[in-house]
């Protein structure tokens, strides 16, 4: 049996009903949160608001916190920008979680789960490095980066 596919998506400048359309439309039934904080700035994306949007789609939600980009990591990307360092400091930090790895493919196996975290842009967002890691493991096959329709970047 070939391994599950999994999708992966970004909310930056993606407006929300756009956002949970584009999850229905892909045919995602859990959505993982791969934020170490499960706050936005930004309207509908915090936790408690996302997970109340997404059960009234039918959608289920997750946190796993441990997966999220630990904060010195995250400071440094945001004063320098570079995302090799950051690619290496992560991946580091990703070979001390094998339990949530495996959670993970475990949930991938059971249902067709989005990885979620702010960047449109996955090649520059950690959740990249995490899909990388579990077809690694072999826990996913194919990865799918979702793209939400009218998302406005700054």
């Amino acid at each position: 049996m070939a391994p599950p596919t999994l999708w992966t998506v970004g909310y930056e400048g993606a407006d929300p009903g756009a956002f949970l359309s584009t999850l229905e439309a892909a045919g995602v039934t859990l959505l993982v949160d791969t934020r170490e904080r499960a706050q936005s700035r930004r309207r509908g994306y915090s936790k408690t608001a996302l997970s109340q949007a997404l059960a009234e789609r039918g959608i289920g939600y997750r946190h796993l916190r441990t997966l999220g980009t630990p904060p010195p990591v995250r400071k440094a990307y945001k004063l320098d920008h570079d995302f090799r360092a950051l690619e290496a400091a992560y991946t580091l930090h990703l070979a001390t979680q094998g339990e949530a790895l495996e959670d993970l493919g475990a949930l991938a196996a059971r249902d067709r789960v989005a990885l979620l975290c702010y960047e449109a842009d996955p090649t520059t967002c950690h959740r990249s490095l995490i899909a990388r890691r579990l077809r690694v493991l072999g826990l996913v096959g194919e990865v799918v980066d979702l793209d939400i329709p009218g998302r406005r970047l700054t």
